[in-house]
């Protein structure tokens, strides 16, 4: 299903400069998005928007583009994204602009960093507007991921939305993509469910040493090992990252069990680092090794990626033997 586009009002307070900061490349290129759909129409664009390389068009130009009179458009905007070295080596002559910028066009700057301190952003005020787009804390993202589904017209529940967070990490941009493929994955389904993430998601690396730890301590190791051996099968690139997959996993439950060693209940543990994923069965992981046991999981696999490394070991057979060891060890 298509989703429906969504329209910005027009501003009305329009300044002559705007400079939007931030780390995050896609909450970046978001908010200039906006900002360009509520300065000029989508078919104004090709004359109306002078979309400039910072680091092919010389200020001369932009500042040309700048003072160019509106044709065939309602504005004048020209945009400089990563904008960065372009402010740096032009900083002198942008102050000056700054203070009596003379338009009539409007110059948007993208950047990554934007100190208060300078002399550029101490003039901003008086005839810009400074636009900060800080990126989420890892507790925002279940309701951005729920807002995304929203604007492709779709609905996500807020554990569905934590299990894609945690599964598919911290990354706003990466997030929006997978809601995107999830839109289309679920076709006329209103609904995005947990099960059509792990379907979608099913070769998540981190997903799949998961469940081959699942397997192991439900004292499964031949189904471990077929699921371990369905991970190479399926990706090549898994020889390079398995170890990583699992260092993860294994480390989350070492800090778990550390927490739960200080008193703190399995569901303080849990919201504190973020455990949404099938979190019974990681408790239950939790469980049956001590904290000794897990710091020991830990060196063996970073003995493994330097075995492997080195060529001292293939990665197959390596975490093959892994998990034959980890089946012997029960706490």
């Amino acid at each position: 299903m298509a989703a429906t586009k969504k329209t910005t009002q027009p501003k009305t307070d329009v300044k002559l400069i705007y400079v939007i900061a931030g780390k995050d490349d896609f909450l970046l290129g978001r908010a200039s998005g906006q900002l360009l759909d509520s300065l000029i129409d989508h078919e104004d664009r090709a004359m109306g928007l002078f979309d400039a390389d910072p680091d092919k068009t010389p200020l001369a130009e932009v500042l040309d583009e700048l003072r160019t009179m509106p044709f065939l458009s309602s504005r004048r905007v020209v945009m400089i994204k990563g904008a960065d070295d372009f402010v740096s080596e032009n900083r002198e002559s942008l102050e000056k602009y700054f203070e009596t910028p003379s338009g009539p066009g409007i110059l948007i700057l993208t950047v990554r960093s934007w100190p208060s301190n300078t002399k550029l952003a101490k003039k901003l005020p008086t005839a810009g507007e400074l636009i900060e787009v800080d990126a989420f804390k890892t507790s925002q993202l279940p309701d951005f991921v729920i807002a995304q589904a929203a604007s492709l017209g779709k609905i996500i529940s807020r554990p569905a939305a934590q299990i894609l967070v945690q599964l598919v990490g911290d990354d706003a941009g990466r997030l929006a993509s997978e809601v995107d493929k999830l839109s289309t994955y679920v076709n006329d389904a209103k609904t995005i469910t947990p099960a059509h993430i792990e379907e979608l998601i099913g070769r998540n690396r981190m997903f799949d040493a998961f469940a081959v730890l699942e397997s192991l301590v439900s004292g499964d190791p031949v189904s471990a090992i077929d699921k371990l051996r369905a991970m190479f099968a399926a990706d090549r690139d898994s020889e390079y990252t398995i170890v990583g997959a699992f260092a993860w996993q294994i480390r989350r439950m070492f800090q778990a069990k550390a927490l739960m060693a200080k008193g703190e209940r399995a569901d303080q543990v849990g919201a504190k680092l973020k455990i949404w994923y099938q979190k019974e069965n990681f408790f239950r992981m939790v469980g049956r090794y001590s904290l000794d046991q897990f710091g020991k999981m830990l060196q063996e696999l970073a003995s493994i990626d330097h075995s492997i490394k080195t060529g001292q070991m293939s990665a197959p057979v390596a975490m093959e033997q892994l998990i034959y060891k980890l089946s012997q060890s029960p706490k």
